[in-house]
């Protein structure tokens, strides 16, 4: 622009905000001439004209600011390096942010978003630090998904709480890790401990107590103990959470005295925690009010478990953490029941029921339809004591012809059960429930089972998925398990997948394509696969530097 003519500009325009400016220019000087026209210019011209007045006046009124400190270097991390072909698949899998659809046809290509939890948690194990130029890309990452974070920042190391501090949009690193990203006192430094637990801040004290209790219980319970009256309530509910770590009968006084509480909701926490110690007295009152109420009748053709429940709720029960009011729809008595058989110890039952095995009590008869209620509260008691013989009678064989087991009212209390069993056990009984029932019902209890999947529970999805293919429906009913599938399958099972690749022929009564949807589905699952082998081979320094860094189709 000639010297003349921005003169001339600046001498016609009135100075205008730069908001206003780009108002115009996003509306169209059509539909928003600028605010002062200029005599034998045209309209885009004098916009402009008045953008670089505007640049130029930013520019020229910007003052220098004083020379801030420069910030303390970040800690080293002293993690080896990651094998540089691992290097560039987290480059790749940070660089795919879309993620996966939600639903409907996704394609044949891998999902690497989703792949990269898998990576984190395989790179945290062994023990790798994360390249400094990866860390932007793992942060904003983390930042959109709060489900990576943990693994995410174990992964970013010291370097990311450094960047956090500089950036606002990274903060939540810095209330993710514990005590805030500052350095907790070791047990042994009581000096600096006390410190902290007097002086801290809410987050940094409940790191302090949290990471104490890991190592050290008993001087942890003590630490809080001693300012357990000055704190207000909702601490004292965190505080009080801190202690399901490394939870003993040592702490059953501190409990004890916790149900005196003025708060309800620590009462009731104090409560479940004692009533997880089967030795604690409380669980002797539990186990006192609740075989109270239910006995074995041997007056009819078979043993039937009759059922009486309390009539009232009780000052004793209350203090205990029997909550009287129920929720709407329930029955007061069925209510106050439940909650005295969850929190009585389950080896309380076999003698009060006549010897019996916990299989043989499950299946009694129970008289009057109090079956439903009496089995759901053993289910979580089951749950809370992590009692796997209670489990496995409750939720019965996995080929039982009805889906809901003896004691389970839900596929979601199923699940909880089914957590208290060692892997092995769990992930064979899921697989003869999808042998059974097929994998509609499936999706909750293979989320409860160890990754990667058994060789038996793989054959049992991965059947079931082709048995879903023949039934010619579409398979995006099926989305959520093959995800799964595409997370958790072995990847030494995808030589096995090849037969399903083909396009199959189609049945009359099929819905129109699906065959051609399966085989995409079943493509995109031995691609991911592929790419799963690939990645641990990486993580392991024996990934090649040019197949395991190509795309996926290309791996697989």
């Amino acid at each position: 622009m000639h010297a003349t003519s921005t003169a001339t500009a600046g001498q016609a325009l009135t100075p205008a905000s730069w908001e206003d400016l780009v108002t115009t220019a996003l509306l169209g000087t059509d539909r928003r001439p600028p605010a002062q026209a200029v005599p034998g210019r045209e309209a885009p011209v004098a916009l402009l004209d008045a953008a670089a007045l505007a640049t130029l006046r930013r520019r020229a009124g910007l003052r220098p600011g004083p020379a801030a400190p420069r910030p303390e270097p970040a800690a080293e991390d002293r993690r080896p390096p990651l094998p540089a072909a691992a290097a560039r698949r987290l480059a790749m899998l940070l660089a795919d942010r879309s993620g996966g659809g939600g639903g409907g046809r996704r394609g044949s290509a891998p999902d690497l978003m989703e792949l990269l939890p898998q990576w984190l948690a395989a790179a945290n194990a062994h023990g790798y630090a994360a390249p400094p130029q990866a860390l932007p890309a793992l942060l904003d990452a983390a930042r959109g998904r709060t489900d990576l974070r943990p693994a995410a920042l174990a992964f970013a190391g010291p370097r990311a709480l450094w960047l956090a501090r500089l950036n606002p949009d990274w903060r939540f690193a810095l209330r993710s890790a514990p005590g805030g990203g500052a350095t907790l006192p070791g047990p042994e430094d009581t000096e600096a401990v006390q410190r902290l637990w007097q002086e801290g801040l809410f987050a940094e004290r409940v790191a302090l107590l949290s990471a104490l209790r890991a190592h050290t219980p008993g001087p942890a319970r003590e630490l809080l103990s001693a300012t357990w009256a000055t704190e207000r309530a909702e601490d004292r509910l965190m505080f009080l959470d801190a202690l399901r770590t490394g939870l003993s009968a040592e702490d059953e006084p501190f409990l004890e005295q916790a149900l005196g509480d003025r708060s309800r909701n620590v009462r009731a926490t104090a409560a479940e925690l004692l009533s997880a110690l089967p030795g604690s007295a409380l669980a002797g009152r539990m186990a006192v009010r609740a075989t109270a109420c239910v006995a074995v009748d041997h007056t009819g053709n078979r043993p039937t478990i009759v059922v009486e429940a309390p009539p009232e709720c009780d000052p004793g029960m209350e203090r205990d953490g029997v909550t009287a009011k129920p929720p709407t729809g329930r029955g007061e008595r069925s209510w106050w029941l439940g909650q005295l058989v969850e929190a009585a110890p389950l080896g309380t039952w076999p003698g009060r029921l006549g010897g019996r095995t916990p299989e043989q009590i499950v299946a009694l008869p129970v008289a009057d339809g109090w079956q439903g209620e009496l089995h759901a509260a053993w289910c979580r008691a089951a749950v809370r004591q992590r009692d796997a013989a209670w489990s496995r009678a409750l939720l019965g064989v996995p080929s039982a012809p009805e889906a809901g087991g003896p004691g389970a009212v839900s596929l979601g209390e199923r699940a909880k059960l089914l957590a208290t069993l060692e892997d092995g056990e769990r992930a064979e009984w899921v697989a003869g429930f999808i042998a059974t029932h097929g994998l509609s019902e499936a999706f909750q209890l293979l989320g409860v089972c160890d990754v990667p999947w058994g060789a038996p529970l793989g054959r049992a999805v991965v059947d079931a998925l082709d048995i879903a293919r023949d039934a010619g429906s579409y398979p995006w009913s099926f989305s959520g398990v093959m995800g799964l599938a595409e997370r958790c399958l072995d990847p030494a099972e995808a030589a096995r997948l090849d037969g399903l690749l083909a396009v199959p022929d189609e049945r009359e009564d099929a819905s129109p394509g699906a065959g051609g949807y399966w085989a995409e589905a079943f493509q995109r699952l031995v691609s991911t696969l592929r790419l799963r082998a690939a990645m641990a081979a990486e993580l392991s320094g024996g990934g090649p530097s040019g197949v395991g860094a190509q795309p996926p189709d290309a791996a697989g």
